[in-house]
């Protein structure tokens, strides 16, 4: 079960004997949930019926990820589910659970819920099942220039990313279909503890494409392999999806921190490159 990064509390359903907890959406801000890919998310929703001498109700939920295009769902005749009840029974009548299937693709993602509803308070539940992708070789893809490479050391291998800012973003050209991983760590002052939220924006082509939520803690087993007054954040995946054609790729910081980033290209469309 996914818990939303900003929860606001929790509701305890009762089905067939067992607790259950849901979160409840709101109109204004979104309720967001990160999960890494590939895999399916599954997000169970039912209305609260303060008034119970009604039987279904209409309502709608709002979803976009990362960053991208909102979408709406409807769901109409909804009824009451008389095999749930709230453990607290002055919240009402639960109505019985919608699903929203979303396919969600490999790398970090975040997803943002909105209720559409004025007058039914809507409670979500979220479940993410993994799937396995098939085996792919990946090498690494150089960025245009002007770069800053930084060498870290894992273990005994030493690997090259390159710093990026939001005054400064990573560029690269690559020609589609292919798809892109991102690898990315968040640049830690030695001294620094604890969890950093930041936030990853990609622009194809100038225009706007997705915005990634992170989060991520002090890596464990990397290190600078020159800076001491540093440490690399564990690192995180993004994936782009890019089109047939050729295409420029901007990745961004949208926060006040030095990321370092690793772009990682599909062996097999080296050929698309060379054409």
């Amino acid at each position: 079960m996914l818990i939303p990064k900003n929860a606001s509390g929790s509701v305890t359903l009762i089905v067939s004997g067992k607790s259950y907890k849901y979160y409840p959406l709101s109109n204004d801000e979104a309720v967001v949930l990160t999960t890494r890919g590939p895999g399916k998310l599954k997000i169970i929703t039912r209305g609260q019926l303060i008034n119970t001498n009604v039987n279904n109700v209409d309502y709608n939920v709002y979803y976009r990820i990362n960053g991208g295009s909102k979408i709406k769902v409807d769901f109409n005749n909804v009824r009451v589910d008389d095999k749930s009840e709230f453990k607290d029974a002055s919240k009402g009548l639960p109505t019985i659970g919608e699903n929203i299937i979303i396919e969600l693709s490999r790398g970090e993602n975040s997803i943002e819920l909105w209720s559409g509803s004025g007058h039914l308070k809507i409670l979500t539940r979220s479940l993410f099942t993994e799937t396995k992708e098939k085996k792919v070789d990946w090498v690494s893809l150089s960025p245009m220039y002007p770069n800053q490479p930084v060498s870290l050391v894992t273990n005994e291998d030493v690997v090259t990313y390159y710093r990026f800012s939001a005054s400064k973003p990573l560029k690269v050209r690559v020609t589609g279909p292919t798809t892109l991983r991102v690898l990315n760590r968040i640049e830690f002052d030695y001294k620094m503890k604890g969890l950093l939220n930041y936030r990853v924006e990609i622009k194809e082509d100038k225009k706007l494409k997705n915005t990634f939520m992170l989060c991520a803690n002090a890596s464990d087993v990397s290190r600078y392999r020159k800076e001491k007054k540093k440490t690399p954040g564990k690192a995180k995946e993004i994936v782009i999806n890019v089109p047939s054609g050729t295409h420029i790729y901007e990745i961004i910081t949208l926060d006040n921190y030095q990321i370092l980033g690793r772009i990682l290209f599909p062996k097999t469309d080296i050929k698309l490159e060379s054409n």
